[in-house]
């Protein structure tokens, strides 16, 4: 199995094997062309040799950075405000109609507690799912392994350590879920 296999799968990888180094120098690129175009309709076209699966509709605003891109998947209608991160060493998927503020960061990689196996610049990746209908606030903080239910609002600024069941609103540092949004 080689690293990015390993990555995607939630395994130990090294960060620093050369096809990550290339696969993530190429997604930079991509993404400094994307924040550089002026035009909406050519930085779409960017987008869509970026991110590995986007549905219809989808704008993303100028700056947007991502690790690697192609473990990204957007459904329809997605937005994304500007200054987003998406740090996606394991999948990330952004379900159709969400709505995502300024300055949202999604984190996959995880680093090891302790000092001396960090140290060895070894890390391990979990995915993170956010729903179909919900609207993640300004400066939110999405941490690895998150699945955001359906229909949910995370409020601003919110720091996300836990998984939160659909249609709820969630805020808070960690965010916590203070009501059921009734449909």
């Amino acid at each position: 199995m080689d690293e990015y296999q390993k990555m995607i799968s939630g395994i130990e990888y090294n960060p620093n094997d050369k096809c990550l180094i290339e696969l993530r120098e190429k997604a930079w690129n991509k993404s400094r062309e994307f924040n550089n175009e002026l035009n909406a309709l050519a930085r779409y076209k960017i987008l869509k040799t970026l991110i590995g699966k986007i549905g219809d509709k989808c704008f993303v605003m100028p700056n947007f950075n991502c690790d690697y891109g192609c473990n990204i998947e957007f459904g329809d209608n997605v937005y994304l405000n500007m200054n987003c991160v998406i740090l996606d060493s394991a999948p990330v998927k952004i379900g159709s109609n969400t709505m995502i503020g300024p300055n949202v960061h999604i984190y996959t990689p995880i680093h090891p507690l302790d000092y001396k196996t960090r140290n060895t610049l070894i890390e391990y990746a979990k995915p993170v799912i956010i729903g179909e209908n919900c609207w993640i606030g300004g400066s939110v903080v999405i941490l690895p392994g998150i699945k955001i239910g359906d229909g949910c609002v995370i409020g601003a600024g919110s720091v996300v350590t836990k998984n939160i069941s659909e249609n709820s609103l969630a805020v808070g540092n960690p965010a916590k879920v203070i009501k059921t949004i009734l449909q």
